[in-house]
């Protein structure tokens, strides 16, 4: 269950129209252990989450988009990831950490261009840093949860009746 991805993800297809087969992920998730997981139904999404005192900071979600396909199949994408805060906190982190690069390496090229010191590549060289520090972080928290990562998968997989794998 381990992945280099920031957020490891699946798809295949079910061989039912979409309410069909959006009434089958549901019943067969509740079905199962009703008081571990948390399932939210919305319009062509399906989110299932830990509750209580199995959720923890790196507790992972299992986002399911559902698509119609053409002669009555359903298209099933699964995205694991963090909670929606814990993302944020990683794509605000990204987003400053390469606009704050991105500036550096052009003022640093502006500066070598002047014939200044170029001192914007150290901003730069710091901002690859974090960004690779944010992704370490990220991988660190996918181990931390990898064990609720494989609880969410086999609880999907339960639900549909077949193995899917994960990239």
């Amino acid at each position: 269950m381990s992945s280099f991805r920031i957020r490891p993800r699946f798809a295949h297809t079910l061989e039912q129209d979409l309410d069909r087969a959006r009434d089958r992920i549901l019943a067969g998730l509740a079905a199962q252990a009703p008081h571990d997981f948390d399932v939210k139904s919305f319009p062509g999404m399906i989110c299932l989450h830990f509750t209580g005192e199995r959720k923890k900071f790196w507790s992972p979600r299992l986002a399911l988009a559902l698509t119609a396909m053409p002669e009555g199949h359903t298209l099933v994408e699964g995205t694991y990831g963090p909670d929606t805060e814990v993302w944020s906190i990683f794509l605000y982190g990204y987003l400053l950490v390469g606009t704050a690069g991105l500036f550096a390496g052009i003022f640093g090229c502006a500066q070598l261009l002047t014939e200044a010191h170029p001192w914007g590549f150290w901003v730069l060289g710091t901002m690859a840093f974090a960004a690779v520090l944010l992704y370490l972080f990220a991988q660190f928290g996918q181990k931390l949860g990898a064990w609720q990562t494989f609880q969410l998968h086999l609880a999907y997989q339960s639900a549909v009746g077949r193995p899917t794998e994960i990239e």
